[in-house]
């Protein structure tokens, strides 16, 4: 049986962290798009990850071995873009006393990153087409025309596309950046990831602060599995962070400051929806458990559950539970022996 690999590259694996299905997709569409000379732009909520894909892009490219430089566009004022992006030279302006070099130049054999490019006003738009139409670019005040010999992607939390049809972004720019693009899922589509990224973070922390608790109570990750995340795995990363920081003992035990409130404030509902809630709550939390532990393999699952392999398969695509995304491919030694 052919098994599915949770990382292709060593320079993904340094990077990313990941079982699900969707992240494995990801994962394959870097790959794929990593050898590409075309502009790529990357999409997705704010948290997902979006730099981390550009980094993946670049470490596993041609210009690998060259400068990663990041360009956070809503800090480029339409006064200081063309001498921020492409430089200038002594005395092109008042206070050009010196030559100095653009991001685009120090990101010569490398990556440059273009990140919120949709907040780019019109006319630096305009600049970058320019410069993406035929890959050459001038330094202010400069007599010369230099041309750039590096990949160029561009990253969004919005959607490019709708702001390019109602006016708000230049249609021939979108086209001109969107030649591959990538989605990256938010966390709430990769729910079998989040307890999975948690323990990393986890050991991250024991490892920076020395020690202190190693696992979650069995209501904080049913908590982590049902919260929808908004901020994506950056808001999972600082949570980890402040419960961490602020437990007591060996397990984690988080319980929202709010919640008797909350629940006091909502109609109260019956006990048939009640009971929905918590079985599927249960159910959830149960297969990923044993998912985890018997690696994917339906058939040991189903017999430790004692239900038909079968029932057990419906169970895991009604929760959208990949089993593939279990699968070990490389077992410890210790269990290779066996």
């Amino acid at each position: 049986m052919e098994h599915h690999r949770p990382f292709a590259s060593d320079s993904l694996q340094k990077l990313f962290l990941g079982r699900s299905s969707q992240f494995l997709h990801l994962i394959q569409t870097i790959e794929r798009y990593s050898t590409a000379e075309a502009p790529i732009l990357i999409q997705g909520e704010t948290g997902t990850g979006k730099e981390l894909v550009a980094r993946a892009l670049h470490c596993s490219g041609k210009h690998r071995h060259g400068p990663f430089i990041p360009v956070n566009c809503a800090s480029l004022p339409d006064t200081l873009l063309e001498s921020e992006l492409f430089g200038h030279c002594r005395g092109a302006f008042t206070d050009a006393c010196t030559d100095r070099k653009g991001l685009v130049e120090f990101a010569q054999d490398g990556t440059l990153l273009l990140d919120e490019v949709e907040s780019l006003t019109p006319k630096a738009q305009a600049g970058l087409l320019r410069f993406l139409q035929d890959g050459t670019y001038r330094p202010v005040g400069a007599n010369r025309e230099c041309r750039f010999n590096g990949r160029v992607i561009a990253a969004s939390n919005s959607d490019l596309r709708k702001l390019a049809e109602s006016g708000k972004f230049r249609m021939d720019l979108y086209y001109r950046l969107n030649v591959l693009q990538i989605s990256v899922p938010p966390l709430r589509e990769r729910r079998e990831d989040i307890l999975f990224l948690a323990i990393h973070f986890l050991e991250r922390f024991r490892t920076r602060y020395g020690g202190g608790a190693s696992a979650f109570s069995s209501d904080t990750e049913q908590w982590m599995l049902e919260h929808h995340w908004p901020g994506n795995v950056r808001e999972l990363e600082n949570f980890i962070h402040g419960v961490f920081l602020n437990s007591e003992g060996n397990i984690i035990r988080f319980m929202p400051v709010d919640s008797t409130l909350h629940q006091q404030d909502q109609e109260w509902e019956d006990m048939k929806s009640a009971r929905q809630r918590v079985v599927e709550s249960f159910e959830r939390n149960y297969l990923h458990k044993l998912m985890t532990h018997c690696r994917g393999n339906i058939t040991k699952a189903a017999q430790l559950a004692g239900k038909e392999r079968r029932c057990l398969g419906r169970l895991l695509k009604k929760y959208k539970i990949d089993r593939h995304s279990f699968i070990v491919v490389n077992p410890p030694i210790e269990e290779a022996r066996q």
